[in-house]
């Protein structure tokens, strides 16, 4: 399939070399040209422009957060003159602005898939990813070949564009949780005098299995957060989508006004750049550890 892929960051390289493995046409365009060139060498071609890449049968992209997809990709001329049949945005984005995106594109003959993932750059590179997928199914059905390339397994989630990222907004919410709650029962362990690792290996090996408390909790037990798979100043933006989400639903999400405390501290010790598990600062800090 001929696609054009807009936003070469760790997870965009990362999906985009998984397309290109699978076999498909590549075009790619990125605001810095480092990325660009890195992926021509490897068998892309270069979109000059965001219109370029709008020209291949489906665009992928793969931005930021809302400010941004707004700026680069909600342009009306940008959509009216796109051949590609359907745009797939791969970001975490607010429910929101997933809806005025697909109005906008429906007004161009354009079709608008809403397609964010689970998983961190690693795992974008071995394929594994979680696809979380809402939109027309028929067009759902059509890009099945990519999802299958950048992902394990993915997830439909009904025709409702935003109902995509209701579920990646949902679940960022519940992974900074529990990376909070590993925080704070570190140091309450190491307060007591019980290292913060050996906590981790029951906890792994008996309550809580899986990656989100192994990984993150050996990062947190080591206090290491570079290099970062997942920025925390980018955790920051997705529990603010989660209480702006719930603030237009009348929902209270009171956890999450705790997480954004949390890592509103991180962030002004000098931390946003580091992996989200620097989320652990803010509690050994309360603690004076």
């Amino acid at each position: 399939m001929d696609v054009g892929f807009v936003g070469l960051g760790a997870m965009g390289r990362a999906m985009a070399r998984r397309l290109l493995d699978a076999g498909h046409s590549l075009r790619v365009w990125n605001r810095s040209p480092e990325p660009v060139a890195a992926l021509v060498a490897e068998g892309a071609s270069p979109a000059e422009t965001l219109a370029a890449a709008f020209d291949a049968e489906v665009t992928i992209s793969m931005l930021a957060d809302d400010r941004v997809v707004e700026r680069l990709l909600l342009d009306e001329e940008l959509l009216s003159g796109a051949r590609a049949a359907v745009h797939v945005n791969m970001a975490t984005v607010s429910p929101g602005l997933a809806r005025r995106a697909a109005e906008l594109h429906a007004q161009h003959g354009l079709g608008y898939i809403a397609a964010p993932v689970l998983g961190r750059a690693d795992v974008a590179a071995a394929g594994n990813l979680n696809i979380l997928a809402s939109g027309p199914t028929a067009e759902l059905d059509w890009v099945a070949p990519l999802f299958d390339a950048m992902g394990r397994h993915t997830w439909h989630l009904g025709e409702d564009p935003a109902a995509a990222n209701v579920a990646k907004v949902s679940a960022n919410f519940l992974l900074v949780s529990a990376i909070e709650a590993f925080s704070e029962a570190a140091v309450l362990a190491e307060a007591n005098g019980l290292a913060p690792a050996a906590l981790l290996d029951v906890l792994t090996n008996s309550l809580f299995p899986g990656p989100v408390y192994a990984g993150y909790g050996a990062m947190i037990t080591e206090q290491s957060f570079e290099p970062a798979g997942f920025r925390l100043a980018l955790g920051l933006k997705d529990v603010s989508l989660a209480l702006d989400t719930a603030a237009a639903t009348n929902v209270p999400l009171p956890l999450a006004s705790l997480l954004r405390d949390s890592l509103l501290q991180a962030i002004a010790h000098g931390h946003g750049e580091q992996d989200l598990a620097a989320i652990s600062t803010t509690s050994r800090t309360r603690a004076a550890l």
